[in-house]
């Protein structure tokens, strides 16, 4: 069933603000922190604000921050398949499968691996964070098209390839 249009835009705001928030915090940034370093350009209450989704972000503004943060702006947009779920569409299966078990590579464990597998792993996944902009260097959740590619790295088929990353000892740990 479809939402109007202002339940749209304010869900849209509310993933954008979890994007904002998403990206601050992989900087490892508060609030705070962000309106010292940009010299006021972006008040911590109206950040928090955007976060929140108690406030839109313009798309110039939207620009700056991007450029502050030094990421691409559509990083700091919901992907397509949300736009979709907002439209009334629902998730392929493949989509929910791959949600319900999401696959974390602890980057530390790769770095320590002597596995003839790691080296490559570790080069596809270096390509992942450049294109994602994602550094936190701790660990990086592979999404559903990586996982076709990083399995076809590994010689496996995607339903096996989480079992052979267990093997190689590549997952983080289960909290």
């Amino acid at each position: 069933m479809e939402q109007d249009p202002e339940d749209q835009d304010k869900a849209y705001r509310g993933l954008v603000g979890e994007r904002i928030r998403s990206i601050r915090k992989q900087k490892r940034l508060s609030l705070q922190e962000v309106e010292a370093r940009s010299e006021a350009e972006f008040k911590a209450s109206v950040l928090g604000a955007y976060e929140r989704a108690e406030r839109a972000i313009s798309v110039p503004r939207l620009q700056r921050l991007a450029n502050f943060y030094n990421v691409p702006v559509d990083q700091l947009l919901p992907g397509e398949d949300v736009l979709n779920e907002l439209d009334g569409g629902s998730p392929s299966q493949a989509d929910i499968d791959m949600t319900e078990r999401s696959i974390v590579i602890d980057l530390t464990k790769l770095g320590e691996s002597k596995t003839s597998e790691s080296e490559v792993i570790n080069r596809y996944l270096k390509i992942i964070q450049v294109k994602r902009q994602d550094f936190n260097g701790r660990v990086l959740t592979i999404r559903r098209d990586d996982l076709q590619a990083l399995a076809a790295i590994i010689g496996t088929t995607v339903e096996d390839a989480p079992q052979r990353l267990a093997e190689l000892n590549l997952l983080r740990d289960a909290v």
